[in-house]
């Protein structure tokens, strides 16, 4: 049995976790952590890291804010990180490495097994395509994001700009006269409307033909759902820094 600590267990995207855990056989949630103390589905719920039981896993769903108590706990206990929060600094990005020669660390762009599926596609099809295709990335999301492009839109580009050793320049939109596209070119859009969850489609163009690969979430329980495989994959890991594409490597489906 893995036990489970969650982070900002009464936001939308805890709530998700703990039903995942719950309903899971090989997890069990030992408690959350979130601003006011209680109780939520039967889980005991602290306003603080100091008062939290041993987990063997704490998934981090709050806010970046919250790192330095995150990493903290984890040091302190031993327990497998899963970070799942958003918006880290370039500060706490370096934290986040340097905590990961401490403590089994995992932190990616996106929790979605299918994504990161498609992260490994687009890098092979990039190799593959070369030069001969142009690469283009849109994404979208609902009305309320409010970063573009999406971390995960860059995870992409950052992909298929490897197979030219990150020689690609991004370009996000167009506008006016810019002229004919130039063959160093990733370029990147983002579209926002209504409720979307997160679509990402990477369109290599080519003479007289394109390859589309695309992913569309229906909802954010596909996050949810990768963090609690991450956890489990986390178990029994040496310190060091983990993403999705490990997981992968032994994705049974």
């Amino acid at each position: 049995m893995i036990d489970i600590l969650i982070s900002g267990i009464c936001g939308h995207m805890g709530r998700n976790v703990l039903e995942l855990v719950l309903a899971d056989s090989d997890t069990e949630c030992v408690g959350g952590v979130d601003l006011k103390a209680g109780e939520i589905q039967g889980v005991p719920v602290y306003d603080n890291f100091s008062d939290a039981p041993q987990a063997d896993a704490v998934i981090d769903f709050s806010c970046a804010d919250n790192l330095g108590n995150v990493l903290a706990y984890a040091e302190r206990t031993g327990a497998a990180v899963i970070l799942a929060a958003t918006g880290y600094t370039k500060e706490q990005l370096a934290q986040i490495e340097e905590a990961a020669a401490r403590v089994p660390l995992f932190k990616t762009a996106n929790l979605s097994v299918g994504i990161n599926l498609l992260q490994k596609l687009v890098k092979e099809a990039a190799a593959f395509l070369g030069e001969s295709f142009d690469i283009e990335i849109v994404e979208r999301h609902h009305n309320l994001k409010k970063d573009a492009p999406s971390g995960t839109a860059y995870m992409l580009a950052e992909s298929a700009n490897a197979a030219f050793d990150g020689a690609k320049e991004y370009v996000y939109g167009r506008e006016g006269m810019v002229g004919a596209r130039k063959k160093a070119e990733i370029g990147i859009h983002a579209v926002r409307g209504g409720t979307i969850v997160g679509e990402h489609e990477v369109m290599f163009a080519g003479d007289d033909e394109i390859i589309t690969l695309a992913h569309s979430a229906r909802s954010k329980r596909v996050f949810a759902a990768g963090a609690v495989k991450a956890a489990k994959f986390m178990q029994g890991k040496p310190a060091g820094r983990y993403d999705m594409q490990d997981v992968l490597k032994d994705f049974k489906g």
